[in-house]
């Protein structure tokens, strides 16, 4: 009787032990995945943003196999503000570039020009889907130059300048992974008269100022690492103009590289190829590689 009862006092206290065992696991359990749901939940403004100055030389000095000497510099700034709630979500992202090149024996040339702002408003619909309407506005700080003769201006500041807007379904999985389909597009392209004197210029016609097309737009954006202390960002924007040529499609894609040294130092590559044919019957590139010096705020 003695032993029965002794077991069973050692099984109750077995049980309670592992009760209490089981409550612990189960409050750290939960307590992870509040503090989880807090960490990834949506709250607010979030606002970032980084200065980068590329610096690339090369030098030559009776080198007997050839080259010329060059020093080369781009300058850009990057800003995010975006906000998050529980149903509501706002991406605004503004980017300026500028860069020069010094080839010897040439004169000093435009290797980067570019300022843009893109915003991109989302109300949850179902899921990772959000009724959506984006703006977007590009343009140039300097004057550019024809390439067959350097006195020739082609373009300057605000001219030409691109808006696009619209309404669309957004599909959101992350800041890092996104794709706007906005199927009625309106386009502006405003350049300053005297570019259009003698002939139409990036599509608006000769003698006007501005061109108005509507169409179709898909926006893509993909950020992921590549391995530790790699990132690569891809830019990809698709636009067709219902208007004319509906399936001549304009193409804006850039790939950014970004490996990590430290804090402040990295080494950068950025490749970017454009068609639009209002603007060039063909494909643009632009390929810049170089070591960054970056400060963020």
């Amino acid at each position: 009787m003695k032993r029965v009862l002794l077991a069973t006092l050692f099984l109750l206290s077995l049980n309670k032990g592992f009760s209490q065992v089981s409550e612990k696991e189960l409050l750290k359990k939960t307590e992870e995945t509040v503090a989880k749901i807090q960490e990834e939940k949506p709250n607010g403004w979030e606002k970032k943003g980084v200065a980068t100055i590329l610096l690339n030389q090369a030098s030559f000095n009776n080198w007997l196999a050839g080259g010329q000497s060059s020093i080369s510099g781009n300058t850009g700034v990057k800003y995010d503000f975006n906000y998050k709630s529980d149903t509501w979500t706002w991406d605004n992202k503004l980017n300026a570039n500028y860069g020069l090149t010094k080839i010897n024996g040439q004169d000093l040339q435009k290797t980067d020009d570019r300022f843009e702002f893109n915003s991109l408003l989302g109300k949850k619909a179902s899921g990772e889907w959000y009724y959506s309407f984006f703006f977007n506005f590009k343009t140039q700080f300097d004057s550019g130059f024809d390439p067959a003769n350097s006195s020739v201006k082609i373009s300057h500041f605000f001219s030409p300048a691109f808006t696009q807007f619209g309404p669309g379904m957004l599909w959101k999985k992350s800041d890092n992974l996104k794709i706007n389909v906005a199927p009625a597009t309106s386009k502006i392209i405003v350049v300053h008269p005297h570019f259009t004197d003698l002939g139409p210029a990036f599509g608006v016609k000769m003698g006007e100022s501005m061109r108005y097309e509507f169409g179709a737009a898909i926006n893509g954006y993909y950020k992921f690492n590549i391995m530790e202390n790699v990132s690569a960002e891809n830019i990809l924007n698709l636009y067709t103009n219902y208007l004319e040529e509906v399936y001549n499609v304009d193409l804006d894609y850039t790939l950014n590289i970004v490996m990590k040294v430290n804090k402040y130092l990295t080494t950068n590559f950025a490749f970017q190829t454009i068609y639009d044919d209002n603007a060039y019957r063909g494909f643009q590139t632009r390929q810049v590689i170089g070591i960054g010096v970056n400060y963020g705020f």
